[in-house]
């Protein structure tokens, strides 16, 4: 009986301990650390702000083009032989009708000679039946006869005249050649390609446009194109042509550009940054790229608000290098980007203060602090998007 009453007692005492413990954890800890909080000063962030401006921008329109030459052609012989001379260098620039290589044509030169042969005697013996026929000493059809015999030989020598000229590969305009993929004596079949020829000034730009900017474009409207090799140099052209059809997998209609390549350092093939200046100068409201926060739920900037009254009566104001202020959010509905400055469409108005660098760890209302000397310097060279 005894033990039942000692171990009864053991356990209520542990009951107690253990209850008394839970309610200090769960109730009394927790009031403690909310008063503690409620008594310590809400952290002031030190943070760099950028005023918003008011840019005129010209529209544009972004895509990414490739360069094809105005005329681009694979010289290649219409009839096989033995290359006998190349006239060309890798690389040259040559000018319409320039003898690019001769194609061993000797058969030729002879079969030249003997049709010309047979030309020479079928015209005297075709003179000789106009006398005849005049002096009545020959029918009708002898002289039609020499005629057809005559026109046969002369057929036979334009014949052998244009193989001949086959076998001389010219250039069919003026360019620059690519380099050279035969050497002299080797074999060349029909088709064989022994050099590119391409005509570079001007060149033209290829780019994709989505379907719903196709009601802004027009014939003539400016192009700019920068590529990679020249990044500091901007190539500006005009719109030529645009598709007549949408592509259905892309949604997106072809347009093509014409670019002045005087300097000739556009090549066909190379990767261009273009875009179409479409539309007059419009009025925005431009921020630093750095100002946005970008997130699922929307893009927001942080404003400067006037910061609350300090709690427990009115204090002495602060000196203006230490003014403090609360960090407003506002949700922005962004515009185009260009450089290091994004427009603004809706959500900030002209002249309104804004956090441009230090965002990262705030909160809506936090208080802030404006360092005047706060602020990254932008990279002379900016990394490639």
């Amino acid at each position: 009986m005894k033990r039942a009453i000692v171990f009864l007692v053991v356990f209520l005492l542990l009951g107690g301990l253990a209850g008394g413990l839970g309610y200090f954890q769960f109730v009394v800890k927790p009031e403690m650390i909310r008063g503690f909080i409620s008594k310590a000063p809400p952290p002031v962030m030190t943070v760099a702000v950028a005023e918003a401006g008011a840019d005129k921008w010209l529209p544009r329109l972004p895509a990414i083009g490739t360069f094809r030459a105005v005329a681009g052609i694979d010289v290649a012989p219409q009839i096989g032989g033995a290359v006998r001379s190349i006239n060309f260098e890798s690389g040259q620039d040559v000018e319409k009708g320039t003898l690019l290589a001769q194609i061993d044509d000797a058969v030729e030169q002879a079969d030249l000679a003997a049709n010309l042969a047979t030309l020479k005697n079928a015209e005297l013996a075709l003179e000789r039946q106009r006398q005849l026929v005049t002096g009545g000493s020959t029918t009708r059809a002898q002289l039609d006869s020499a005629q057809a015999q005559r026109d046969s030989a002369q057929a036979a020598v334009d014949r052998t005249r244009a193989l001949i000229n086959q076998k001389a590969l010219v250039a069919p305009f003026a360019g620059r050649l690519g380099l050279r993929k035969i050497d002299q004596g080797q074999y060349v079949g029909v088709g064989t390609s022994i050099v590119t020829l391409q005509q570079l000034d001007p060149i033209f730009v290829d780019f994709p446009i989505p379907e719903q900017n196709i009601g802004v474009l027009a014939i003539g409207q400016t192009v700019e194109a920068t590529v990679d090799a020249f990044p500091a140099k901007p190539f500006v052209g005009k719109i030529k042509s645009i598709d007549a059809r949408v592509s259905a997998d892309t949604r997106n209609v072809l347009v093509r550009a014409e670019i002045p390549n005087p300097e000739k350092q556009l090549r066909p093939g190379m990767f261009g940054n273009i875009s179409v200046l479409a539309g007059a100068e419009r009025d925005v409201v431009t921020l630093p790229r750095t100002a946005i926060s970008y997130s699922l739920y929307g893009d927001a900037v942080f404003a400067l608000a006037p910061a609350p009254p300090p709690a427990g009566g009115a204090q002495a104001a602060p000196a203006q290098s230490d003014q403090l202020f609360a960090a407003e959010r506002r949700f922005v509905r962004i515009g185009e980007t260009r450089g290091d400055k994004v427009s603004i469409v809706e959500g900030v108005k002209k002249g309104d203060r804004v956090i441009s660098e230090g965002q990262v760890k705030l909160v809506p209302n936090a208080l802030v602090r404006v360092d005047p000397k706060a602020g990254l310097q932008p990279a002379k060279t900016l990394p490639k998007e």
